[in-house]
């Protein structure tokens, strides 16, 4: 059993911890409401993004641009990987990790966001073909040099798919691990939501698009489809990593502080057990002594 000293170092050491975590979950729920707000500002514009190229795409075909294309020779998947560049946020990157071990093949390249990703792929011995550092707040120039790089290897024709990895945001407490297809494009996405989960106000995510909503035959563009659709795709991709590192960053910042709340919480209840563990022992050697006094008065009676 430990004595009345070992137990009072304990306490204090664990109140040394828990004020540091809870500094840590302070910081934490800040950075967490600025970046939830962010997330769900961007659904609404991915959304509208989403319905304009709904529109261009009934007006062309589905050779219209190359981002629609699958490369005929194929060529291996690239993967945008986004995981934190920290840790202390429960089981965050351990799950997207899983999720991408179990749905990747072992010639996937990679392209990672975040320092857990890389050290990731360094460790299982995957092929890394680049790495981007996207700051906090994210930043939509740091997620563009992201999306353009892809872009530019997929249009190469070098790799059959580009898909990314990322933490979609639910809410505080859930945050669900994604791995989407960003390109080629699928026509058959652009009339559905994405994974984005409260994307496009009260519908579900990935519900179709509303019955009767314009299918372009309303709509007029100029010059013409086919130049409007030049410009606008690379904006979309670039719109989508853009969201998706959003996402990601508001499922870190909820993931930690909900982390950091609860060995903050467990360091409480550590220290109420000690301290009580402290009392009973200390009340014990107090009943002990004035024993040992009672028995000397009556030995020298």
């Amino acid at each position: 059993m430990a004595n009345l000293r070992d137990i009072r170092r304990r306490i204090k050491s664990i109140k040394n911890t828990a004020q540091i975590t809870r500094a840590m979950q302070l910081v934490a729920a800040s950075k967490m409401k600025r970046a939830q707000d962010q997330a769900i500002a961007g659904r609404a514009y991915a959304e509208l993004l989403n319905q304009v190229l709904v529109n261009l795409k009934a007006q062309t075909d589905e050779e219209a641009h190359p981002l629609f294309q699958t490369p005929e020779e194929g060529g291996k998947e690239l993967v945008i990987l986004m995981t934190t560049d920290k840790g202390l946020c429960g089981g965050l990157n351990t799950n997207l990790l899983r999720l991408v071990a179990e749905n990747t093949g072992p010639d996937a390249v990679f392209i990672t966001v975040g320092n857990k990703g890389r050290a990731y792929l360094v460790r299982t011995k995957r092929e890394l073909l680049a790495d981007f550092h996207v700051k906090d707040p994210v930043d939509f120039a740091d997620t563009k040099q992201v999306s353009k790089f892809a872009m530019d290897k997929f249009l190469d024709g070098g790799f059959s798919s580009v898909k990314v990895a990322f933490t979609n945001f639910v809410n505080t407490i859930k945050q669900v691990p994604v791995l989407e297809t960003l390109l080629p494009i699928s026509p058959s996405d652009l009339g559905r939501d994405k994974d984005f989960v409260g994307m496009g106000g009260d519908s579900e995510p990935g519900a179709p698009a509303e019955a009767g909503a314009p299918s372009g035959g309303g709509y007029l563009f100029e010059p013409s489809v086919s130049s409007v659709l030049n410009s606008i795709l690379p904006q979309y991709v670039n719109n989508q990593v853009f969201q998706m590192a959003l996402e990601s960053r508001a499922s870190e910042h909820s993931a930690r502080m909900v982390a950091m709340k609860s060995a903050t919480d467990n360091a409480k209840q550590i220290i109420k057990d000690l301290t009580l563990e402290y009392n009973k022992q200390r009340q014990a050697a107090i009943t002990n002594e004035l024993l040992e006094i009672t028995t000397a008065m009556k030995a020298l009676e």
